[in-house]
C-alpha cells in the first residue's frame, strides 16, 4: 500500500508541475478537462512510475559521487541533482514514446522542487507512516 501511496503522490506532483511550467508538458488533448484528464492518466502515471525508479536506482548514486559538492554547497547542490534526475526521467519516458516534455534546466530545476514539495505533502496525508 505504502508504494501505491508514493505513486499516487508522485502522480498527483507531476501533474502539478506540468500545470504550473509551460517548459514541462505531456502530449494529448488541451480540451475540456475531462477530456485531457483521460488522454494523460496512463503517461502520467508511467512517467510516475520513470520518476520513482530513477530515484530509487540513479539518484543516489549520483548523490554518492557528488557529495563533496552537496557538502561544499551546503545542500544546494542537491538542486542540481534533481534537477538532472526530473530531465532524465523525461529523457526515458521520450525513449518510451510517452509524450512527457522538460524542456530546459531552469524549468527542470522549479519542477523538482514542486514535484518535492506536492510529493511530500499527498504522500503525507495519503501514506501511513509505521514506526
Amino acid at each position: 500500500m505504502r508504494f501505491l501511496g508514493s505513486l499516487i503522490a508522485t502522480m498527483a506532483a507531476v501533474a502539478v508541475a506540468a500545470w504550473i511550467f509551460d517548459g514541462i508538458s505531456f502530449d494529448g488533448a488541451s480540451s475540456p478537462l475531462s477530456t485531457e484528464f483521460r488522454e494523460k492518466i496512463v503517461p502520467v502515471a508511467l512517467v510516475a512510475l520513470i520518476i520513482w525508479v530513477v530515484d530509487q536506482v540513479v539518484a543516489p548514486v549520483v548523490k554518492l559521487l557528488s557529495l563533496p559538492l552537496i557538502v561544499l554547497t551546503l545542500g544546494l547542490f542537491l538542486l542540481v541533482v534533481n534537477a538532472l534526475m526530473l530531465m532524465l526521467a523525461g529523457w526515458i519516458a521520450d525513449q518510451f514514446g510517452l509524450g512527457f516534455h522538460v524542456s530546459g534546466f531552469w524549468v527542470a530545476v522549479g519542477g523538482s522542487l514542486v514535484i518535492t514539495i506536492v510529493e511530500r505533502i499527498v504522500s503525507g496525508i495519503l501514506v501511513e507512516d509505521r514506526d
